[in-house]
């Protein structure tokens, strides 16, 4: 018998959404070190990620979504949201930080934060929370989608290699 996945309340979809941003900031952050990119490039591309999208991706979720229910799941989710913050501090102010070991590194600890909350955390707050409580998250989850207007495109393989 085939499990269907649990389908994503409306209230909550916004969240999932913005995770397609954070998995397309995975694929460019490895596709610079497959391409060999200078890593200041790459550096300040998480820069400006993290200023116009995680830090109130992560913010709406620790406010709101997180919030009304206090277990290990939502432990892990905040945890990795330090954790993702940390990467990305080291990364803005050290140049050894810079090292493609640790840009790969916080790709996938990127990527795995997300599939984590796609695949357990979610389905799990939805299963636990009121249909009233998920509805108050859903009014308070405001932030447009995140457009990335990011000019320098250092994903994209050059004509040169």
């Amino acid at each position: 018998m085939e499990i269907k996945p649990l389908k994503r309340n409306e209230n909550i979809v916004k969240l999932s959404k913005d995770h397609h941003a954070g998995l397309l900031f995975c694929w460019k952050i490895r596709q610079g070190v497959k391409f060999h990119v200078e890593k200041s490039r790459m550096a300040r591309y998480i820069k400006y990620f993290w200023d116009n999208h995680f830090s109130a991706h992560f913010r709406e979720e620790e406010e709101f979504l997180f919030s009304p229910v206090k277990n290990d799941e939502v432990q892990r989710a905040i945890d990795d949201h330090k954790r993702i913050k940390i990467f990305i501090d080291k990364i803005s102010i050290s140049e050894k930080e810079k090292e493609e070991s640790v840009l790969l590194e916080l790709a996938n600890a990127v990527d795995d934060h997300i599939r984590f909350e796609e695949r357990v955390l979610f389905p799990h707050l939805q299963e636990g929370l009121s249909e009233e409580q998920i509805k108050k998250i859903g009014e308070q989850i405001v932030n447009p989608p995140f457009v990335d207007t990011y000019e320098d495109q250092f994903w994209v393989k050059s004509p040169s290699l």
